[in-house]
């Protein structure tokens, strides 16, 4: 069993046949992570696009760093609420996608895309949620947060589960 698990990860050499049950693992370790990214954006959807009441009208910030600023002058557990929820939100995107596709190995493409998708996140609250704000600063946060997770885990997760 060890060996086909060390046989599992090791890449092909040019030109070499893949065993068929090496192809299979590795479609299985990609069908587990497609269904945790499944899994992953119905909870980061609900979590960010469910109308709060509490607090009445949000308001927006289009300033990059006015919400970091106002975060670090509140009691330091609200301020880490606040950012650590933030950098924590997106970040499995930064280990499951560059398991599922190979191609989004890289801290720019991946911060690209998620920069994209909290760009979208954000929009959709500023425009349609209800007692929710768009927030530029939520956007940087929750890209950063990708890039940190793939920086510390993802890109070694990805070459050892994908050895493509």
């Amino acid at each position: 069993m060890r060996a086909v698990l060390v046989e599992m990860w090791q890449p092909a050499a040019p030109g070499e046949k893949v065993p068929w049950y090496i192809v299979a693992l590795r479609a299985v370790v990609v069908a587990i992570a497609l269904g945790a990214l499944g899994v992953f954006f119905y909870f980061a959807f609900k979590l960010t696009l469910t109308p709060v009441q509490d607090h009445g009208q949000a308001g927006g910030n289009t300033d990059p760093g006015r919400s970091l600023r106002f975060y670090l002058q509140r009691p330091t557990k609200d301020a880490l609420l606040q950012i650590g929820g933030n950098l924590a939100l997106l970040a499995p995107l930064g280990v499951l996608l560059p398991i599922v596709w190979t191609s989004l190995r890289g801290p720019i493409r991946l911060t690209l895309l998620a920069g994209v998708l909290s760009l979208v996140i954000e929009t959709i609250q500023g425009t349609l949620v209800m007692g929710r704000a768009f927030d530029v600063d939520d956007v940087i946060l929750n890209a950063t947060g990708v890039v940190i997770a793939y920086l510390f885990l993802g890109r070694r997760l990805s070459k050892l589960l994908r050895a493509d």
